[in-house]
């Protein structure tokens, strides 16, 4: 059987053709799982609204900056962005027609990034449904609406370098590395910002009050950071939201999670283990408590413990170990040792748990059914019952929380 020129030339432009489609679905593929990690779309969809849409509100000390939409829609995303122009935004903060990008946008961890991985997550934004979607303005006071003046900032914050692997550590140490500093943008949230709202060098990973919620340390620190942690520990609370009697991963955090963290794969999330394990410790934050507490109920006729016998013993027990699930665990979190309640208010106002959780692991919000007063009294006995800070909390403490999160 003899094939004609014609039929040879079209069977190679076919296996050619499905060799290209091929390559674009790999990348495409790449460009998923690295946006992935970078939790692009947590920062970029607001609840409820189309993913990766924009207009998330960021509320800074002096005005309020709102995502753009990152979707290929042309009038109002990115869609007829090039790649020098993606490539400009997330390796020097500068978008599109020079726009300047502020910190809250955080290039100066994706500007670690190679020049190809910024390449597939581009590819892959613009694989998805362009979405129409004008954002508002940003309403920064003077003189922080000028975004000229990120040249100068750039110059002194910003060094606009590629990841270098150290050759002194291991393959995995490097990978965990690259994610946590890279993608991951840990420090972001983790480490506290100076005067010019840049991450302080001298306390990395530290610690930081992000959007009305701790992000503690993390840094190798056995008593304020997740030193005492182990790999296997820290490996459960990136991939599923908790360690039983070291930490369960709530609001943004927890948010992280269930967008981003536990999407990666095994070898990625020991990988960011690894590293930050190893990271220098930082004696700073939220201590982590005591994990034995006094199991015998307590029945003082106050309100606090009243309420905790009623709505809370039943799942996390008076000892805090937890009844139903390792999820209920309050034994050692840092949450029942801030003295200021900080992330224990956002969960009994918000609740706790992702939408496809079982049902064993999500707490129900109690912004609807409670009082102030009440949610008041029942934190601060949390606080006093399993933590050592003696915090204690009023009525107008928790309403401060409803109007930071809006419950």
């Amino acid at each position: 059987m003899h094939l004609s020129k014609s039929v040879i030339l079209g069977l190679g432009l076919a296996a050619s053709a499905l060799s290209a489609q091929a390559a674009d679905d790999d990348l495409i593929a790449r460009g998923k799982y690295l946006a992935t990690a970078a939790d692009c779309v947590a920062c970029h969809t607001v609840p409820g609204g189309k993913p990766f849409a924009g207009g998330v509100e960021f509320k800074l000390p002096f005005g309020s900056l709102y995502s753009p939409n990152i979707t290929p829609d042309k009038a109002t995303g990115i869609g007829d962005w090039t790649d020098a122009d993606f490539l400009g935004a997330l390796h020097d903060g500068v978008g599109k027609d020079g726009k300047r990008y502020y910190p809250a946008f955080p290039y100066t961890a994706y500007t670690l990034m190679s020049d190809d991985e910024v390449k597939a997550i581009k590819a892959y934004l613009f694989s998805l449904e362009p979405v129409s979607n004008t954002v508002p303005e940003n309403t920064l006071s003077f003189p922080y609406n000028q975004r000229w003046g990120m040249f100068f900032w750039n110059l002194v914050f910003h060094d606009n370098e590629r990841f270098e692997p150290d050759p002194d550590q291991s393959e995995e140490w490097n990978r965990g590395a690259y994610l946590v500093e890279g993608p991951g943008h840990c420090g972001e949230c983790h480490t506290p910002r100076n005067f010019a709202q840049a991450l302080s060098s001298s306390q990395p990973l530290a610690g930081n009050l992000v959007q009305g919620w701790q992000a503690y340390n993390i840094s190798s620190d056995e008593t304020y950071g997740i030193g005492a942690w182990s790999p296997a520990e820290l490996v459960s609370y990136l991939g599923k939201g908790y360690a039983p009697g070291k930490g369960v991963a709530s609001g943004p955090m927890g948010d992280a999670v269930n967008h981003s963290l536990r999407h990666l794969t095994p070898e990625d999330l020991s990988a960011i283990a690894t590293y930050l394990l190893s990271t220098p410790a930082q004696a700073s934050g939220i201590a982590r408590p005591e994990v034995n507490v006094d199991p015998t109920p307590v029945a003082d006729g106050a309100l606090g413990s009243k309420l905790f016998a009623g709505n809370c013993a039943g799942c996390h027990a008076w000892d805090g170990g937890g009844t139903q699930s390792p999820v209920a665990a309050l034994g050692g979190l840092k949450t029942v040792n801030d003295p200021a309640g900080t992330n224990l208010l956002g969960i009994l106002l918000r609740g706790h748990g992702a939408p496809d959780a079982r049902v064993d692991q999500q707490m129900p919000s109690f912004a609807a059914g409670y009082q102030d007063t009440e949610l008041a009294a029942v934190a601060s006995f949390v606080l006093q019952h399993f933590g050592q800070s003696g915090g204690t909390l009023s009525a107008a403490d928790v309403a401060a929380k409803r109007g930071n999160t809006g419950h």
